[in-house]
């Protein structure tokens, strides 16, 4: 069985789903020298195989729905996604507004409003690992909770 080639690799990664060139360059950084996976990886984007603007908007998208906009910006970052495309790919991905997701992550978790101090940190440390802002968390445990949102 014959060994396949970086760029046979490259495909098989990219065919799966889509990745950021940071992350292919990883998983290729294995089986070849650096300069190899630079230029194949450069070819997948020539190609239009590969691009770190559709992979920020897909992750954002997938993703976006269950996590504030600071969480999305430091997961693609740690991904290798350059911050000008990160703000891009949440401008047009997000259209609802943080505190309307935030509303709605909160409300598919906790079935009422937080009744002691307790419960109330509970919820803000919740939506605090989701990503979203304090300022965001207080206004939203202040508010009244409608149960049917």
């Amino acid at each position: 069985m014959a060994v396949p080639s970086l760029r046979e690799r490259a495909l098989r990664h990219l065919a799966r789903r889509d990745h950021s060139r940071a992350e292919l360059a990883r998983k290729l950084a294995a089986h070849g020298e650096s300069d190899e996976v630079d230029a194949v990886i450069t070819r997948m984007g020539e190609l239009g195989l590969q691009s770190d603007s559709r992979y920020a908007e897909a992750f954002v998208r997938g993703k976006a729905a269950r996590f504030g906009s600071s969480r999305l910006r430091s997961e693609l970052a740690r991904r290798g996604i350059e911050r000008d495309l990160i703000e891009q790919a949440i401008a047009s991905e997000c259209v609802e507004s943080e505190l309307e997701r935030a509303r709605q992550v909160l409300r598919s978790r906790f079935s009422c409003a937080p009744a002691d101090p307790r419960e109330w940190a509970r919820q803000a440390r919740f939506l605090q690992t989701r990503g979203f802002a304090p300022e965001l968390i207080r206004k939203l445990l202040k508010e009244p909770f409608d149960e049917s949102a």
